[in-house]
């Protein structure tokens, strides 16, 4: 597979360098009783620009690692966390794709006019209706190769990559059936403490079993990137919490119909058992998922703060329009790989 390549100097590469310098203690932060760096390695970016689109989700995806990856993966890195630097940077990156979003959004019309609880979840639902199965899982399905299915997963990262933490931070503040729906799905997420049955290792599964390619964030589309940045966008901004709800509600709608194709792929190009455990558990529970979603989450959460109704929506709609970007991008790449070979 043919894969974008890197800029030769760029804002993520100088980001990187100081986060893999901070992770292996070779920059001075003082000592470790002190929750705050003593000097701020990172100021010298305070002002930097990236140089496209690429760079600027590279760059974010950088940032956000620092506030959500695994502790053991970040070292010293995660003491970066309070850099005022930091903030300052990652709020400009943030607000430049904000002003884009928002005009996504502006294009939504009616959408984006819903008043009522009800408007607000049939609006999620004409939203989740209109790609539920978009081209490219057609195409999986009836048409593409055991390779193009392998790397097609590869950039797909599974339907609800880092579903389990996004869910655990969404559910910081609310209450009521909302709560409770949140949590009942993360113990979903969980295997229902059985450890086999845990969606990430469900995913680990298959990886092995298809011998999926890791593909290093430098070689992936700007879609790609874009698409795993808008979770880290939501988690790390406490005021954007409305729009995870909807954002996440949008994936339990979608991902049971998707799964199913995926499975159908499977079939027809005689995938190994170890491919099927975590796409088939997709795609019994997340319909029901997304019919709860609605009833015990949005529809309550939208009643109790309907100012909340709108912004659930437009979480929704973001989801959806990079989605589409991210799924068209993949599949004509991979058709025009194949064609070309």
């Amino acid at each position: 597979m043919t894969l974008s390549a890197a800029p030769k100097t760029s804002l993520a590469d100088e980001l990187e360098a100081v986060i893999r310098s901070a992770r292996n203690g070779q920059t001075a932060l003082g000592p470790a009783s002190d929750p705050l760096p003593t000097s701020d390695p990172l100021g010298p970016l305070r002002a930097s620009r990236p140089v496209d689109r690429r760079d600027r989700f590279r760059s974010l995806l950088a940032i956000y690692d620092i506030h959500t990856a695994p502790l053991q993966d970040l070292g010293g890195a995660a003491r970066l966390q309070g850099s005022p630097s930091l903030a300052q940077l990652k709020g400009r990156l943030e607000a430049d794709w904000l002003t884009e979003l928002e005009q996504a959004w502006e294009d939504a019309g009616h959408l984006n006019e819903v008043a009522s609880p009800e408007d607000v979840v049939r609006a999620m639902r004409v939203i989740a209706a209109k790609d539920r199965l978009p081209p490219a899982y057609t195409w999986l399905a009836k048409q593409a190769t055991w390779e193009q299915v392998v790397d097609f997963l590869a950039l797909e990262g599974g339907p609800d990559g880092g579903f389990d933490d996004l869910v655990a931070v969404c559910q910081v503040g609310l209450s009521g059936t909302a709560k409770l729906e949140l949590g009942k799905n993360y113990w979903d997420e969980m295997g229902q403490g059985d450890l086999a049955g845990v969606h990430t290792t469900m995913y680990e599964g298959l990886v092995d079993a298809i011998a999926m390619p890791v593909i290093p964030r430098d070689q992936l589309p700007v879609e790609a990137l874009e698409r795993a940045a808008l979770g880290g966008m939501l988690a790390t901004n406490r005021w954007l919490q409305p729009e995870m709800i909807g954002a996440l509600g949008l994936l339990e709608l979608q991902a049971g119909p998707r799964c199913r194709l995926v499975l159908q792929a499977f079939d027809r190009v005689g995938a190994p058992a170890g491919a099927y455990p975590f796409y088939a558990e997709h795609a019994e529970v997340d319909p029901v998922h997304g019919k709860d979603w609605m009833d015990k989450a949005i529809e309550p959460t939208a009643r109790e703060f309907p100012e909340w109704g709108p912004r659930m929506v437009r979480g929704a709609w973001w989801r959806s329009t990079l989605n589409l970007r991210f799924f068209e991008c993949v599949r004509a790449e991979l058709i025009a790989e194949a064609t070309a070979a």
